[in-house]
């Protein structure tokens, strides 16, 4: 956009734009509260509320590029070529506006005048939060001919913004440190920006957004990445759907309408799941909100409209449901509005109600329109969603049988599981074990108060490739629903969890492997709920017992290994060191096998979490998908990580 259309766009942008609310002491006691923890998570909330203020500059029109820089000594900045941070003095603080803002909670151009229309940042929370948590804050600002600077340490400035030299640039430079008294690890995860700024670039077309890493402790030489997409998200869509078989080109749509714009970008493939992604303000919503359920609601009756208009259900006379319609659905759906309704502190949720007829008035009446003068894509959709249904149909059937039988099993429930005698759930765990013979020696090994063993008989359906009604056909599978006992679909009630700790435990080598990776291809597409709540665990059998005379230890890892026999080298000379490896959990009796992967003092588990969505949904289709060449790209550019491989 050129320069005289920006300054154009909006009167003003001084002072008088930002508004005060309250002070800021309250955020280093509680951080929490404002960045959702203290862990690498809230680490990197910090680093999005200040890449979301240059985002917003970029929304109102005033930035074209964006350039985020990570340094040595976990510094961080972020600069948009946008108007600058207002410098003049703010008459309701007797401070530079810049000061107001970077200082004081609650204290931004997103609350009146003409600063935002619309915006994705905290509201003036965010800048003001993350100079709190920061040891180091440096504030470079660029307008009208000179640059301005201003240093911060935990939320208080060091001295008076100073200006130091003319300057044709203009923007803002926000560079800053995280405090090691408030962040255990201060380490920036550099895949985590990655996505996040990809991300970002799509849902903001037309922004060139830069990453750069220059720190030596991470890389020999700086890496950096462009991120520019002028087809926005509906080539978002594309790069989703890149391992999967489209069924026909993203459908995008958009509208602006006062206060409100949305812009829709559909793409159905020949896969089974549903791949939907909500923005708000280029926030994700992780667990949508009413932007979502308008969206929902214009997809099931434009697609059934068209259907019953054109005589396509048949075979289907009460029609296709939302469910029919979402399998194999990507879609990205992104509202700006000026007010937004977040629930809680980190935005998971939007919450205005206005928001759902305006979605669902504009995608219904655009998607029809669409529809009619896209024939065969129109055709191909409702021939996905009515075979979906035909699917739904049969599913519910055996999902009956399922649930039925485990009511009237009872208590003994399937015959292979043998159960705990504990009913509480809180402290009841079941491990799936792989093969009858671990199953044996976990059945003695276990703490038969709380333990539960269900073991498996070879590797279970690969759910990737599957509907809901052939899943439910896999005995494996059955036996598994009815021991976690809350259900499948849309019947799924956590209340009914039978144990809240469901640990995988299989063999250390290929065949092992592959189980696991079944297994929580199972759990992701299901029961993802169960790892959102943390209920989804992996066991670490070891991988070694090593022994010198009386003495032995295991070990877990090749490192373990290579360890503990240097240790034992400084011993007897003569007596000699015996490495047993452990290719089988069969191969260890119920006391070892107790001692070591088992024992609540002892035991080593890994809880299965999902910190990227997006990235897990990728991975799983990428490795248990239909499509051949993206698996074999991956295990090309992946073999070289791979140290040692039992087959």
């Amino acid at each position: 956009m050129p320069e005289e259309e920006k300054n154009n766009l909006t009167p003003t942008y001084t002072a008088e734009d930002i508004a005060v609310l309250e002070g800021l002491e309250p955020v280093r006691k509680r951080p929490g509260m404002y960045i959702g923890g203290t862990g690498v998570e809230g680490l990197h909330h910090l680093l999005w509320e200040v890449l979301d203020n240059a985002i917003d500059e970029a929304l109102a029109g005033y930035a074209n590029n964006i350039t985020l820089t990570l340094e040595d000594n976990n510094t961080a900045s972020v600069f948009d070529d946008g108007r600058g941070i207002p410098v003049d003095v703010h008459k309701q603080t007797g401070k530079t506006a810049l000061e107001t803002v970077l200082t004081t909670l609650h204290a931004g151009g997103k609350f009146g005048g003409a600063g935002y229309k619309v915006s994705g940042g905290l509201h003036g929370v965010g800048v003001s939060v993350v100079n709190a948590l920061s040891i180091m804050m440096r504030a470079e600002i660029f307008r009208d001919g000179k640059m301005h600077v201003q240093e911060y340490s935990r939320g208080e400035a060091k001295g008076p913004v100073e200006q130091t030299q003319d300057t044709e640039k203009h923007g803002t430079k926000i560079t800053f440190q995280p405090d090691k008294e408030i962040f255990k690890d201060i380490e920036f995860d550099w895949k985590t920006i990655v996505s996040r700024c990809r991300q970002q670039a799509y849902l903001t077309k037309g922004v060139r957004l830069t990453i750069v890493d220059n720190r030596k402790q991470f890389v020999d030489h700086p890496r950096e990445y462009h991120f520019y997409f002028e087809g926005g998200i509906a080539t978002y869509v594309r790069y989703l759907n890149l391992n999967r078989k489209p069924l026909h080109r993203p459908i995008y749509i958009q509208k602006e309408q006062g206060n409100y714009q949305l812009e829709v970008a559909i793409g159905y493939s020949e896969d089974f799941n549903e791949h939907v992604f909500t923005f708000a303000n280029n926030i994700n919503t992780p667990d949508g909100g009413t932007h979502l359920s308008g969206f929902r609601a214009a997809l099931t009756r434009a697609l059934n409209d068209y259907a019953k208009k054109y005589d396509l259900l048949k075979t289907i006379p009460a029609g296709i449901s939302g469910d029919d319609t979402r399998e194999g659905l990507t879609a990205v759906v992104s509202v700006k509005l000026s007010e937004p309704q977040f629930e809680g502190q980190t935005k998971s949720k939007l919450g205005n109600p206005e928001i759902k007829g305006f979605v669902e008035t504009t995608l219904g009446t655009q998607l029809g329109a669409y529809l009619e003068e896209h024939p065969k894509d129109a055709r191909r959709i409702i021939e996905k969603s009515v075979l979906s249904a035909k699917a739904r149909l049969a599913a519910r059937a055996a999902r009956e049988t399922v649930i039925r039988k485990g009511a009237l099993d009872g208590m003994t429930l399937p015959g292979k599981l043998a159960d705990c005698s504990s009913r509480n759930p809180a402290e009841s765990e079941l491990y799936i074990v792989e093969g009858d013979s671990a199953g044996g020696s976990a059945k003695q090994g276990r703490e038969r108060k709380f333990q539960a063993i269900l073991p498996l008989r070879g590797k279970i359906l690969n759910v990737e490739r599957a509907r809901l009604d052939r899943m439910l056909s896999n005995e494996e599978i059955k036996t598994l629903i009815v021991a976690i006992g809350v259900g499948i679909g849309d019947e799924i009630n956590m209340k009914k969890l039978r144990y809240h700790r469901i640990i995988i435990m299989t063999d250390a080598d290929v065949d092992g492997s592959h189980i696991r990776t079944l297994l929580l291809t199972f759990f992701f597409r299901h029961f993802r709920v169960l790892i959102e709540e943390g209920h989804i665990y992996i066991a670490q059998p070891p991988l070694y017992l090593v022994q010198k005379g009386k003495r032995k230890q295991y070990a877990y890892t090749e490192e373990d290994r290579a360890d503990i026999v240097e240790e034992y080298s400084e011993g007897k000379p003569g007596e000699k060191i015996s490495i047993q490896r452990y290719k089988g959990l069969g191969e260890m009796n119920p006391g070892q096998l107790w001692e070591t992967t088992m024992n609540p003092e002892n035991r080593v588990l890994l809880k299965v979490t999902i910190e990227d969505a997006q990235a897990a949904d990728e991975i799983f289709t990428t490795l248990m998908g239909d499509e051949v060449p993206p698996r074999k790209r991956f295990i090309q550019t992946q073999a070289k990580n791979v140290r040692n491989l039992d087959i």
